[in-house]
């Protein structure tokens, strides 16, 4: 057991407000490079979901799951994600990209390979590529502070979308 739960974390919005609005303005900018390259929403959300399940970010986890529900993904292929190689539930595009999404945010575990890379080529031309790694970076460190703050999940609703 934790017991580390019981001590305060720093609230980095409140002691940083500058880097914290640079970081929400970098996953903005990749949300719009995204949105470019026509990278699909449901497809951000898948990775950020997967990297989330990486790292163990409970909040990101609440955060990603909610936001691709509420967008039309289903239950069936979010509960299978983190077995998403073992299923036939994922495109062969879905497929390259959460291999990519892994090596980005397992880069410490053998870089990116050059098999991992070009499978994400065949399917992806440069701009979304860039876009996929700008997403996988992104939350990555998202997951990051929020794990090294203790963001409690549980709150977050998704958006309207109306």
């Amino acid at each position: 057991m934790n017991n580390s739960a019981s001590i305060s974390r720093v609230a980095l919005k409140k002691i940083t407000p500058e880097v914290s609005g640079a970081m929400g303005s970098l996953h903005a900018a990749a949300v719009s490079a995204a949105r470019d390259a026509k990278v699909e929403p449901e497809l951000l959300e898948l990775i950020r979901i997967r990297a989330s399940q990486i790292n163990g970010c409970a909040f990101c986890l609440d955060m990603h799951t909610k936001d691709a529900r509420a967008g039309g993904e289903t239950e069936q292929r979010v509960y299978a994600l983190n077995a998403w190689r073992e299923t036939p539930f994922f495109t062969g595009r879905e497929r390259a990209a959460l291999a990519l999404t892994e090596a980005v945010t397992l880069v410490h575990d053998g870089q990116v390979p050059d098999a991992v890379y070009a499978e994400a080529a065949e399917v992806f031309d440069e701009t979304q590529i860039a876009a996929l790694i700008w997403a996988a970076t992104v939350i990555n460190a998202y997951n990051r502070i929020a794990i090294a703050t203790r963001m409690a999940p549980g709150g977050y609703q998704p958006t309207s979308k109306n």
